[in-house]
């Protein structure tokens, strides 16, 4: 069945397959897919006793639960438009999102009501309680309605929490987010047998389309966690769910290749040696992604991995290992998915080709690297910013398709390679094009750091740095014995490690690509609520033009 609306889709699903569990809270309650109708019907009664019509905007706040998707498709099969928003995000901006918006109702989940202003509930109609779907405020009692969407109607306004940039309200119709199933289906096919562990934010497009709308629309069940994923709370979850299905941020998979598996093949010289010879790495990492499956649940066929460059060290563990893995390639204003392949077809370093029904192409290609900006034609591309037509406009070429800002390239079988961001580019003092990217996957492949990045100034490459001080911690041991103290220990390893690294990274870079100095960032990075860096905060050089002087910023 061809599906077109989100109306179609809640009507279809809770029909089809009303006895299945549709949503579940982790060893909380599970919610059936007529469960589910029933509490749309719910949502939509309040909605509309609070005089919203076909077109309002309502506002969705919420952690994730079983009950955020069904406020989703209460407001969009309603006919009403849905702004998901990042739970992320401060108040003062949340207050802002709301007011640009235009939003006039609420749904929010507890924690987050405390993050905004009275003026902003005072104004709008009705706010409501996501954990119980009890109304917590309601200023306006009058007759509303509900409507039935078109296809080209506009379905969500999605505000991005760009790394370079402010929040832009990103316009999706119901056809752009349905096809994102017929897209998703194409690469790899979900069944009603499949359990789906959720752990990004479904307000955020990759989570939402392929983790929500696409196992709805197959009579899936998705199981939500009630805290964030942690390690302590993420471990008995994957041994309790045991997920088919799970998608994942670039940072989660890298954090476990690098404290769980390069920490152990460099605890020491023995263990070194072997994993520098490719066949004896190949084995054990074959070894090692064994336990991973198990501690995955053992039933896992589909590890989806997307949101951001993921580092050329972990995704050789991942291919080696043979965990069922695949990179997908999109943006929020692509709804999102552009590129993707199934486990069986990856290919190291590639998102894979083109989605079926997408077109790719390069513009501005530099004739010596082959490399351009991706510029894309898909059926689930957004109508523009809302209420920023300067943007919009911007954001298209000439001939209608959209600008990524994304650098990458073809092989001769179509599969795409990303480079990096377009805006993250460093020119060189010899015009050469320098990818920070890349040198940031050879610093975080180095046992001791824990996130990087790269920036410029004046014409120096400098890397920031936060090291891994567990691994640091545990290397100093053997030094207490010439220090005074640990503090003092520590800071000689440290000064020693900036140099170290700086040696390891030179050695693995091209020549305009070698960094000239690494600075310490003692805070973790600010970042999205996809765990991207938010480089502006970094790149923006203080009185005196050096990073390492910058004051740390503030997390939002």
């Amino acid at each position: 069945m061809i599906i077109n609306t989100l109306y179609e889709l809640v009507r279809n699903s809770v029909e089809k397959f009303a006895s299945r569990i549709a949503y579940s809270m982790f060893d909380g309650e599970d919610v059936t897919y007529a469960e589910a109708g029933r509490r749309i019907a719910r949502v939509q009664e309040i909605l509309t006793t609070s005089g919203l019509r076909p077109g309002d905007k309502v506002a969705l706040l919420s952690s994730n639960m079983p009950n955020w998707g069904i406020c989703y498709f209460a407001v969009t099969s309603a006919g009403m438009v849905a702004v998901p928003i990042l739970p992320d995000f401060s108040g003062e901006e949340l207050d802002m999102i709301i007011e640009h918006s235009e939003a006039k109702a609420l749904l929010v989940s507890d924690r987050l009501f405390t993050k905004l202003s009275r003026k902003t509930i005072d104004r709008l109609n009705v706010v409501v309680r996501t954990k119980n779907l009890g109304v917590i405020a309601q200023h306006v009692r009058e007759a509303g309605a509900t409507g039935i969407p078109r296809p080209d109607d506009l379905a969500v306004i999605i505000y991005t929490s760009g790394t370079t940039s402010k929040p832009k309200g990103v316009m999706l119709t119901h056809k752009a987010l349905c096809k994102q199933i017929d897209l998703s289906t194409a690469i790899f096919p979900v069944h009603g047998d499949d359990t789906f562990l959720s752990v990004l934010p479904l307000s955020h497009t990759y989570e939402c389309s392929i983790g929500m709308i696409y196992p709805f629309s197959e009579g899936a069940r998705v199981v939500y966690l009630d805290r964030p994923p942690t390690a302590s709370v993420l471990m008995p979850a994957l041994r309790s769910v045991r997920p088919t299905v799970m998608l994942i941020v670039p940072l989660v998979i890298e954090k476990i290749y690098r404290h769980q598996v390069l920490a152990k093949f460099n605890s020491n010289g023995f263990w070194r040696t072997l994993y520098r010879v490719g066949f004896l790495r190949r084995r054990l990492n074959r070894m090692a992604g064994k336990k991973l499956m198990k501690v995955f649940g053992g039933r896992l066929r589909f590890l989806g991995i997307g949101g951001s460059k993921l580092d050329n060290g972990a995704e050789r563990f991942l291919l080696e290992s043979r965990v069922p893995y695949a990179i997908g390639y999109g943006l929020t204003e692509t709804a999102p998915l552009l590129a993707g392949a199934a486990p069986s077809q990856v290919r190291l370093g590639s998102t894979g080709p083109q989605a079926p029904g997408v077109q790719l192409r390069l513009e501005n290609v530099n004739p010596e690297t082959r490399q351009g900006e991706i510029v894309a034609l898909t059926p689930s591309i957004m109508l523009g910013y809302f209420k920023n037509p300067e943007a919009t406009r911007e954001a298209f070429t000439p001939d209608g398709w959209f600008r990524t800002g994304d650098l990458g390239e073809f092989d001769k079988d179509g599969w795409l390679y990303i480079k990096g961001r377009l805006k993250n580019m460093i020119v060189g003092p010899g015009g050469e094009n320098i990818y920070p990217e890349d040198i940031e996957s050879v610093l975080n492949s180095h046992v001791c750091i824990a996130d990087s990045i790269v920036t410029e100034h004046e014409g120096r490459l400098i890397a920031l740095v936060h090291f891994n001080r567990e691994q640091i911690d545990a290397m100093i041991d053997d030094w207490r014995e010439e220090w005074t103290t640990k503090k003092e220990a520590l800071e000689a390893k440290t000064e020693q490690l900036k140099k170290e690294i700086m040696e390891f990274v030179n050695a693995k870079v091209n020549r305009f690509s070698r960094i000239s100095e690494v600075v310490e960032e003692k805070e973790e990075f600010v970042k999205t609520p996809t765990q991207k860096i938010k480089r502006f905060l970094y790149n923006k050089n203080s009185s005196n033009g050096k990073p390492s002087d910058r004051p740390t910023a503030e997390k939002s």
